[in-house]
């Protein structure tokens, strides 16, 4: 009976989605609103130029993904373990503060800007609209309902949905308002624009909020627990590597959408972008209602989507660290995640602007990216950890690379947030 009920439709199914969760995972954590923000700004005030800038983005990813998990398929340990057994306790220490941090800003830019959304579409059917705050306050407490009462696998296959509408919104979006064919090729051209920065954050603080979105050393912890929790081994290295393909073809193809129906409508028209309930005021008679709600509908799925893996960050690095089993159900783990997800309504209170929170939590994502590189350099070229799957030459000189990008692109993020704050 379970052989028919597994040979079924239904069945194949299932199985072949079980393949891609990891990747699914990856997806809906990556492509919040943060990603959103930045391909939107970056299409907004300098259309297609920088979109070698989410090209490179990806293919580090795509290295960086593969490396990690390739660690774990290969030790089955994961990178706060390995950090914390080989190097020093102190480095997981560190990533546990850092992305906690990280993760903050980004529960309040991600709420600030669902709520910004929802206010701006809510005007179109109530009179003055509904205040931010009670949209705050709504996802906030549908995202903490469903971590209370949902286990992983059920995070992970309410996230497939949530991605499914997110990619079907930006993809259809994409061919509705995409830029001419020539300024697409063109922007595959690495440049960095010289034009006069506009809403406070210049061509530097963009492209590095675009990398730190995309590069996100968060990913790559998670990652191993990913994979360890799949169960794979070496011989399932051809799956991680499809799934890692997976993940990243969707993050490119997605962010360019993005990037391009802000080129095609606010850059085309001289408007830049300083708020992210812009794209909904100014999409409507540029575009139509049918792109406005596409395009709103995106980035609230979008901003559902990674919530999830947001709020539950904290607690899935401290028992990844303290090599615990991860049951979220225990009380200092709800009582971690009710407070984190509190500060989603930090935003529509004190009305901070959530794209500028956003813009520098993302551009303070890329200052820890050179150490999550170099710590995957050291640990894969250690013979007594990796045997005969230590590091080729080849992956070394690709990772070296990646090295040196992260050190430039952490350079123009402190540079960036420093014009920003003082210029």
């Amino acid at each position: 009976m379970t052989d028919i009920a597994s040979a079924s439709p239904k069945g194949k199914f299932a199985k072949t989605l079980a393949l891609f969760l990891p990747g699914i995972f990856l997806l809906g954590f990556n492509l919040g609103t943060g990603s959103v923000t930045a391909m939107a700004k970056a299409g907004a005030e300098y259309g297609m130029t920088l979109l070698w800038t989410i090209l490179v983005s990806c293919l580090c990813t795509f290295v960086m993904i593969n490396l990690y998990g390739r660690y774990t398929l290969v030790t089955g340990e994961t990178a706060l373990q390995a950090f914390k057994k080989h190097i020093h306790p102190a480095v997981g220490i560190y990533f546990v503060a850092a992305l906690t941090l990280g993760v903050a800003g980004s529960v309040m830019g991600v709420m600030g800007i669902v709520a910004d959304i929802c206010f701006e579409w809510s005007k179109t059917v109530v009179n003055g609209g509904i205040a931010p705050i009670w949209f705050a306050a709504l996802f906030s407490a549908l995202v903490f309902f469903i971590f209370w009462n949902g286990k992983t696998e059920f995070f992970t296959r309410s996230l497939a949905v949530i991605v499914a509408v997110m990619s079907a919104c930006f993809l259809i979006n994409f061919f509705m308002l995409m830029p001419p064919p020539g300024d697409i090729v063109a922007g595959f051209i690495p440049s960095i624009p010289q034009t006069e920065a506009t809403a406070g954050a210049g061509a530097l603080l963009v492209i590095a909020s675009m990398v730190g979105t995309t590069v996100f050393s968060g990913l790559f912890i998670i990652r191993t627990t990913l994979v360890k929790e799949a169960g794979w081994t070496l011989k399932d290295e051809k799956t991680q590597r499809n799934d890692a393909l997976f993940a990243v073809v969707m993050m490119f193809l997605i962010s360019a959408s993005i990037m391009a129906a802000a080129a095609g409508t606010l850059h085309a028209e001289g408007l830049g972008l300083s708020r992210a309930s812009q794209m909904i005021e100014l999409l409507e008679p540029l575009a139509g209602p049918l792109a406005m709600s596409l395009f709103a509908t995106g980035i609230i799925a979008a901003g559902v989507s990674s919530q999830f893996p947001n709020i539950l960050m904290l607690p899935w690095l401290l028992c990844d660290y303290n090599e615990t089993e991860r049951d979220m159900s225990l009380p200092k783990y709800r009582m971690m995640v009710f407070a984190i997800s509190l500060l989603g309504l930090v935003v529509p209170i004190f009305g901070a602007r959530p794209v500028l929170v956003m813009i520098i939590s993302q551009a303070l994502n890329a200052v820890i990216l050179p150490m999550t590189v170099a710590c995957i350099f050291y640990l894969a070229n250690r013979k007594d950890v990796m045997g005969a799957h230590k590091n080729r030459a080849v992956i070394n000189i690709i990772l070296a690379l990646i090295l040196l990008f992260s050190i430039f692109t952490s350079v123009i993020a402190v540079k960036g947030v420093w014009q920003l704050v003082f210029a």
